[in-house]
């Protein structure tokens, strides 16, 4: 069998604080990369330059002609899904590594990752834990997956039935994500609803299904500029998200929900014309759950029936976070 090739879909926007770090990491890993496709949206820092000095310098070094360097130029930027999007359309290998600008990774990461895609032949995406650290790299005593309430269970559950976890919210994070390249083929062109990540787990949860490594395999820096960052909520976290306007963030989740309604049953059937029509139902079942939260009446009084008519379909626990959302639907201000 041939060697798959790896490339790395690295998506930056002025990062060039942490890039050198970055890019140490992925140079230095145990299973090499063959490509790196940098997608810059408009940076301004010298981001490009510096990562082209450093591939440089480093294949002078080693006299060697990997990994190739790739670099898409953006002016305007695209924004975050769609650089990441046109990244991952450029990248030529088999597998594909999502990469963020100023994380660290793990020198074993893309041999752990590709361990775990072999040992579950047709899985389509692989993703893991990361240990979260400061803006200097300084560990948070914090996991990834301990701020996104995943545990073993959770883990289990995303294994055997990905598409109903999912569906209920993302725990997937696209920096700690290996991909195989049909599954990006697949998946194009991405709803503009959808971050790129969580677009790209949906679609796998659909298709080959996902593989998690629970072991942290990269460091997660949170340095208060993060475009997509986590965060672990205390108390005054929990009250502020329910004393904060619905209407937004309610008309986000509609249309998220309607452009999973639209695209999804087709991208199933198009992989497999004999399908059944669970996908459908399921993604059809959500939106309208979404309708009816968005159409909630302004006043708390007046929305206590509907909610507890919503509640009493199941939906509430099948498409979301079950009484917190009952919760919020209950208390936030329009």
């Amino acid at each position: 069998m041939t060697t798959p090739r790896i490339s790395v879909a690295l998506g930056t926007h002025n990062g060039a604080d942490y890039l050198a770090e970055q890019l140490g990491s992925i140079l230095a890993q145990t299973r090499a990369v063959d490509e790196i496709v940098l997608s810059d949206d408009a940076s301004r820092d010298g981001t490009v330059e510096l990562a082209e000095r450093l591939i440089a310098e480093h294949h002078e070094r080693t006299g060697g002609v990997v990994p190739e360097l790739r670099v898409l130029r953006n002016d305007p930027p695209l924004g975050v899904t769609a650089n990441f999007e046109q990244a991952l359309a450029e990248a030529s290998g088999d597998l594909i590594a999502l990469c963020d600008q100023d994380d660290v990774w793990r020198p074993d990461r893309l041999e752990r990752a590709f361990g775990a895609l072999e040992a579950r032949p047709g899985v389509e995406l692989v993703a893991s834990d990361a240990r979260l650290v400061d803006g200097a790299g300084a560990p948070l005593d914090l996991r990834l997956f301990e701020t996104l309430g995943i545990d073993e269970q959770a883990v289990a559950r995303l294994e055997r039935a990905p598409f109903d976890e999912l569906l209920r919210r993302n725990l997937l994070t696209g920096a700690t994500m290996l991909v195989r390249r049909e599954l990006v083929e697949r998946a194009r062109p991405f709803p503009s609803s959808w971050v790129h990540d969580e677009w790209l787990a949906m679609v796998a949860a659909t298709g080959g299904g996902v593989a998690v490594v629970p072991e942290p395999l990269i460091d997660y820096r949170q340095h208060g500029a993060n475009q997509i960052g986590v965060t672990k909520l205390g108390l005054d976290g929990r009250l502020g998200r329910l004393r904060a306007p619905r209407t937004a963030r309610n008309a986000r989740l509609l249309a998220r929900a309607a452009d999973l309604a639209a695209r999804l049953p087709a991208i199933v059937m198009a992989r497999d014309p004999d399908a059944p029509r669970a996908v459908e139902r399921a993604v059809a079942d959500k939106l309208e759950h979404e309708r009816v939260r968005s159409a909630l009446p302004a006043g708390r009084l007046a929305r206590l029936a509907p909610v507890l008519g919503e509640w009493r379909t199941g939906r509430y626990a099948r498409y979301g976070r079950g009484p917190q959302d009952v919760l919020r639907d209950l208390v936030q201000p329009v």
